[in-house]
């Protein structure tokens, strides 16, 4: 991925429908889910310390942010109910999370089945 090539206008947090509005000086906008947020988190607890590390994340279908803190001028540090916040969002992985929302969503669910786990807490998949 390319390094600063773009940068957020506007984030909006709408917890009630636990959504993360993001909006690029590239004219791009995004809604992007606590959920899908939180599943692809850029953290080490996440994605690991290298090529085939990562932890899939299970039971993440109703956490939500909480806060919001920025990161000097390149990231934010997003806190969920679930306890994490060790991972800084990037602009350009924020940007890459929403231009990518679809096919990273479907990967996603296709690892949970294969697992024959379920995004809801404690609930096998079906």
């Amino acid at each position: 991925m390319r390094q600063n090539t773009v940068r957020p206008t506007d984030i909006k947090l709408h917890q009630k429908s636990r959504l993360l509005e993001v909006a690029f000086d590239d004219g791009s906008q995004f809604m992007l889910s606590c959920e899908y947020l939180r599943v692809y988190s850029p953290s080490a607890e996440v994605r690991g310390h290298g090529p085939g590390q990562e932890v899939l994340q299970v039971g993440k279908e109703n956490v939500n942010i909480t806060g919001i803190d920025p990161v000097g001028s390149y990231a934010v540090c997003l806190h969920f109910d679930d306890g994490h916040n060790t991972g800084l969002y990037s602009w350009d992985w924020l940007h890459h999370l929403g231009k990518n929302q679809d096919k990273l969503w479907a990967q996603y669910l296709e690892k949970l089945a294969k697992a024959g786990v379920s995004r809801q807490l404690s609930k096998p998949a079906e």
